[in-house]
């Protein structure tokens, strides 16, 4: 399939799930377990399908490389269990490592919390040419620290504003911006998982041995929380999706369909820029002939 029809076909899909205009978000139109036109018995097509995206993936990140004019940065953000992991692994494993890198932010370290909440992100930002992934991120501040405001304490904030939220989704809404406006296009997933979903995983990570390890008795702990969580989330979303740094809301309760919307959307994201190899200038041109002449005479 030509580069042009996956391109079109990605937009389509990734459309859907796309969400600019943040006030008109509602969690709850969002179904976990929607998987479009495609039904369970379409798996294998749907692992076709998803080669192909790779492919197309492949050669969109080779001209953003070679162009080194954009970067991009992908966030990841979801509950437990909810296969961030999983899709990262599956829709890059296409992508040459030298144009890519992936940071997971962990709990604050003692020397970020001395700094401002963005801080240790703004650091791990992609350099031109480059596809950049964040498995969570600066969004961590208006989730999990709104679900568990005590944590603000460890910030040490001189001031804390009874608005600190709506401080921080401006924040982050002028940040993205900036980052827009300096060549890094910002794409961003929340991969919604049900709760029913969330414990079988849960379940199958503890009865599985060879997925012992990726179980936490703090996974459990956070579940308790899980109206919270969909309201922080529903909020975040409300508030930082725009024109410039869009949410993708992808249905998270099938992963094999959650990868093909997270590579529609990568597709989407990456053919907007205008990539294209660098054109050389007549001079290069010229030592290009010389060279290939002088190789053809060794022969």
């Amino acid at each position: 399939m030509k580069l042009k029809e996956v391109i079109k076909r990605a937009d389509s899909l990734a459309k859907r799930y796309r969400i600019t205009k943040g006030k008109e978000f509602r969690l709850k139109d969002v179904d976990p377990n929607d998987t479009a036109d495609l039904k369970s018995e379409d798996k294998p097509r749907a692992k076709e399908i998803l080669a192909v995206g790779v492919d197309a993936l492949c050669k969109l990140q080779d001209m953003l490389y070679a162009q080194d004019r954009w970067a991009v940065l992908l966030i990841f953000q979801a509950l437990d269990a909810a296969g961030k992991d999983s899709a990262i692994k599956h829709v890059m494993s296409g992508i040459n490592p030298q144009g890519c890198q992936v940071v997971s932010f962990k709990v604050p370290s003692a020397e970020e919390l001395d700094h401002d909440f963005l801080w240790r992100c703004n650091k791990q930002l992609p350099e031109r040419g480059r596809i950049g992934i964040f498995n969570r991120s600066y969004y961590e501040e208006t989730l999990v620290v709104r679900v568990h405001p005590e944590f603000l304490t460890a910030q040490k904030l001189p001031i804390v504003p009874k608005d600190i939220w709506d401080d921080r989704f401006r924040a982050i809404r002028n940040f993205e911006r900036y980052l827009t406006n300096n060549g890094i296009a910002v794409c961003k997933f929340f991969l919604h998982v049900s709760k029913a979903e969330q414990k079988k995983r849960f379940l199958e990570r503890i009865d599985d041995q060879a997925k012992n390890w990726k179980f936490s008795a703090t996974d459990v702990k956070e579940r308790a929380h899980w109206d919270e969580y969909m309201k922080a989330y529903e909020q975040t979303i409300r508030n930082t999706a725009t024109s410039y740094a869009p949410w993708y809301a992808v249905p998270a309760d099938n992963k094999w369909f959650t990868r093909l919307v997270v590579a529609a959307a990568v597709i989407s994201t990456l053919s907007a820029l205008n990539l294209a190899y660098p054109k050389l200038r007549a001079d290069k041109l010229k030592e290009l002939e010389v060279a290939k002449r002088g190789l053809v005479a060794e022969g």
